[in-house]
């Protein structure tokens, strides 16, 4: 049996780790000399850490997140901007 009710997903205080894990790869990223939207773009694609630098600590950062609670917090940000 198919459910027609919609699912919530929610992390709770999450977003708040999932900002400052963000920014502080995109902070390494661009002091590497890396473009830090395409660099996140493949990780979340591919699951391939091998795409964030481990410049300042920034791959092991990321991966204490799940790439799914790194999208929520990213389409969270957006929609909040607009």
């Amino acid at each position: 049996m198919v459910s027609e009710e919609t699912m919530m997903f929610k992390f709770g205080n999450e977003e708040n780790k999932a900002e400052t894990i963000i920014r502080n790869v995109c902070k390494a990223m661009e002091e590497k000399g890396y473009n830090p939207i395409n660099q996140l773009v493949g990780y979340l694609l591919s699951g391939d850490p091998a795409y964030v630098t481990s410049h300042n600590d920034a791959r092991s950062q990321i991966r204490k997140l799940e790439r799914d609670e790194l999208l929520e917090e990213l389409v969270r940000a957006y929609l909040e901007k607009k």
